[in-house]
């Protein structure tokens, strides 16, 4: 945890408030487009010669980090994006509900930059994951409303086992910032304006197989005003 502590890079509350959700349009393994959402985007099995229609990994919440923090994608080499709720599953047997979500995937207050070999600690330690939880809860006064972790948030909002709990992290009788928080910027704040314009372009003028409902619903759930 202390490793975590010194090295994890957090989104700013203010950059939260400004804009939750960054690309409301996409989620874990939703299908990809082209030409401005108007054709399926494929990809060629070199071995077999088959199209399938290519999906999301983690390419916009990994934007969505980025922009959030103010960096570029080339000056974060060796970092990675951690999303902190998500459904636990060590084996990966099971798939993720939360970051299917479109509410969850882009939400800058779900996810931390983290040093790439640190990654699996959040991945598999379920005492990591939970003290992660109750960070974010207490930096963001945030805490995930899917379903399928609202056990999960209940114990997240109990929480009271603080021996191992980072001493720069917040808790309900103490407000700070984590070390690493990357305060809200102009150079933020004007990235997260270029993305609202697209939303807004996006909305009006994209193709057939733009989620215009589901955008629509992301953005009143988080009371995003464009």
């Amino acid at each position: 945890m202390t490793l975590i502590e010194r090295t994890a890079r957090w989104v700013d509350p203010a950059t939260f408030k400004y804009l939750p959700v960054w690309y409301p349009e996409h989620a874990r393994r939703a299908f990809f487009y082209k030409k401005n959402w108007s054709e399926p985007q494929m990809n060629r099995n070199r071995q077999t010669g088959q199209s399938v229609h290519k999906t999301e990994g983690n390419v916009h919440a990994n934007k969505a980090l980025t922009l959030s923090l103010g960096l570029r994608a080339g000056e974060r080499p060796n970092w990675s994006c951690c999303h902190i709720w998500g459904v636990d599953d060590a084996s990966y047997q099971f798939s993720n509900a939360v970051v299917q979500d479109r509410r969850y995937f882009s939400c800058v207050a779900n996810m931390l930059l983290l040093p790439t070999p640190l990654k699996a600690f959040t991945d598999v330690m379920p005492e990591v994951k939970m003290m992660l939880r109750v960070c974010a809860l207490h930096f963001y006064d945030w805490a995930c409303e899917h379903q399928e972790v609202s056990a999960i948030a209940d114990r997240v909002a109990k929480w009271d086992d603080w021996d191992s709990y980072p001493k720069s992290w917040p808790t309900p009788q103490r407000q700070s910032s984590p070390m690493g928080t990357i305060p809200f910027s102009d150079r933020i704040r004007k990235a997260a304006d270029r993305r609202k314009a697209n939303i807004r372009k996006d909305l009006k003028l994209a193709g057939q197989h733009y989620p215009r409902e589901e955008v629509l619903s992301v953005l009143s759930y988080w009371r995003i005003s464009l």
